[in-house]
């Protein structure tokens, strides 16, 4: 799999590119590490340099602030598909966590391409909510490819691991700002980029 390929493939024609994912083996420890990894840093390092610029706030709270941001990324994927896994059988998919973990892993893809534009103040938020947004839609479209839910009940099923998975955003949020010492304005942004 080549990174750039993959990354405008997802978002340029997700539906061919669903079914290339579905069938291809990719254990977690290799999409971590070749996709997850890297492309969960574009937001971190943009939030890294956002921060830098235009808070008034000293460099180390900045940089643990991005860290913190990075790691609970990386944790906030496996967490969506755990909850992804979990929830399937009640819609009559498949459960499968592999196939859970590729879905949220690749359909974050625009979250976290679009996060490299919060560097932009106040703009910068929208354009990386579209990103988020989209992610909701390239989710929503491997639903019935990759935990083969009935397409008449892969909306139920998305807007059901959404909600749980903003749930689970928030409190990361939380568990974020009170680290970073950010109070409330941290869990707008540590829960902002679930998807």
């Amino acid at each position: 799999m080549n990174l750039v390929e993959r990354v405008k493939n997802i978002l340029l024609e997700p539906k061919n590119e669903w079914a290339a994912i579905e069938r291809e083996q990719t254990d977690p420890k290799t999409l971590y590490t070749t996709y997850v990894a890297i492309l969960a840093l574009i937001p971190a390092a943009a939030s890294l340099v956002s921060l830098a610029l235009f808070m008034p706030i000293g460099l180390g709270i900045v940089l643990a602030a991005a860290v913190t941001q990075y790691v609970l990324s990386l944790v906030m994927v496996f967490v969506v598909a755990f909850i992804a896994d979990a929830l399937v059988s009640g819609f009559g998919g498949r459960k499968d966590l592999s196939q859970a973990l590729k879905l949220t892993a690749y359909a974050m893809t625009a979250a976290w391409v679009a996060g490299v534009f919060v560097i932009v103040p106040f703009l910068g938020w929208l354009l990386s909510l579209l990103g988020s947004l989209y992610s909701l839609y390239l989710f929503f479209l491997g639903v019935p490819v990759l935990m083969k839910v009935p397409e008449e009940k892969a909306v139920g099923y998305t807007v059901l691991v959404v909600v749980a998975a903003v749930v689970v955003g928030v409190v990361i949020g939380m568990i974020n700002a009170s680290i970073m010492g950010f109070g409330t304005s941290g869990t707008m942004m540590g829960g902002m980029r679930t998807f």
